[in-house]
């Protein structure tokens, strides 16, 4: 009898993620049990425990599931979070990879904090705006509010995947790069080119300061107002991770006042409002949330997912995601980067 996989990758697709070629290599390792659209019914996902050797998808998995999935060796988030409807203990205890998606979309993002910062220090869309307006200036005139990225002091808050594909683009520019990571030692940031800081000796002493932390139980609102005002007159933050890293009322006073600009791409509820009074707010830069969500993105999941599956069908652990860890994935806290299932189809949330 062949492996069952059961692929349930909603809110994607998987013609969102899987190339032909790769589609038909996951069909050659396994069984496959899925739907076209929408979140595989609870009947269906239980009806496959018993022989599910694999999960590709955001399925709900707590200890009651896990119990009857006796089969059961990997579960591969292809959403990109280490998402709370998991058991990871009894994943631990039992051997079961549990891994994530989020590696697929560090080069895409690092790209997209790159273009940002430009467009931040060299005013791109300040001059757009002005030229739209008729009240543009030309020559050195239109760049009197303008700066460069090289041999800027740029800081780091986070330094995971996108932090690290950031800093080969960073490169060229010869810039002084603080990081903030108090989940790594010293030693890692210096190996790749960072000097390590304090968070706060990050803020105070650079120009231009990228956030991309996830999402912790110790770290929301971990930028606020004490902390946005160590950072000097004219600087820039560019927040690309998680919305709830930073205190969003403060970050809007500050920009309001005048003292900081910023980017952002994340924002603490989305869609965004409406009325909310942030859209409004002269000085922040916005994006919807679009930094990773390219095609080449989403298909590197699908590629990644196949290629860890085939070594997990050998007996051997995945190398191309990224793996859940025991001591740090307890105090993720990670929420949906689309809608996820209402109760009923596929929310047994632990």
């Amino acid at each position: 009898m062949r492996p069952l996989v059961l692929l349930d990758p909603y809110p994607r697709t998987s013609s969102m993620i899987f190339r032909p070629s790769d589609w038909t290599r996951l069909h050659a390792l396994a069984e496959i049990v899925t739907r076209d659209s929408g979140p595989i019914d609870a009947a269906l996902i239980e009806e496959c425990l018993p022989r599910v050797v694999a999960i590709l998808g955001q399925t709900s998995m707590p200890a009651s599931r896990l119990a009857r999935a006796t089969e059961l060796r990997a579960i591969f988030n292809v959403e990109g979070n280490f998402l709370p409807n998991v058991d990871y203990g009894e994943c631990f205890r039992r051997g079961i990879r549990v891994a994530s998606a989020a590696p697929a979309f560090a080069r895409p993002v690092a790209e997209y904090a790159l273009a940002l910062m430009l467009d931040l220090t060299r005013g791109v869309t300040r001059a757009h705006e002005a030229f739209l307006g008729g009240v543009e200036e030309y020559g050195w005139r239109g760049n009197r509010d303008a700066t460069s990225l090289f041999e800027a002091d740029v800081a780091i808050v986070g330094f995971g995947n996108t932090a690290r594909a950031l800093m080969p683009l960073l490169a060229p520019f010869h810039c002084r790069i603080r990081v903030h990571d108090p989940w790594l030692p010293d030693t890692v940031i210096r190996d790749h080119g960072g000097v390590p800081v304090t968070l706060a000796e990050a803020l105070e002493h650079s120009h231009i300061v990228v956030v991309l932390a996830a999402a912790t139980r110790d770290n929301r609102h971990c930028i606020g107002a004490g902390e946005l005002r160590l950072m000097p007159a004219g600087s820039k933050l560019v927040l690309l991770s998680r919305a709830d890293v930073v205190d969003f009322e403060a970050l809007r006073d500050a920009v309001a006042s005048g003292r900081i600009e910023a980017a952002v791409d994340v924002f603490p509820t989305e869609p965004v409002p409406r009325d909310d009074a942030l859209r409004t707010t002269s000085g922040i830069l916005f994006s919807a949330h679009r930094a990773g969500g390219l095609e080449s993105a989403l298909e590197l999941i699908g590629e990644m997912a196949v290629d860890d599956l085939a070594l997990v069908l050998r007996g051997l652990p995945p190398v191309r995601l990224q793996l859940a860890q025991p001591e740090t994935v307890a105090l993720m806290r990670s929420r949906p980067g689309m809608a996820m299932p209402a109760a009923g189809n596929n929310d047994d949330s632990v």
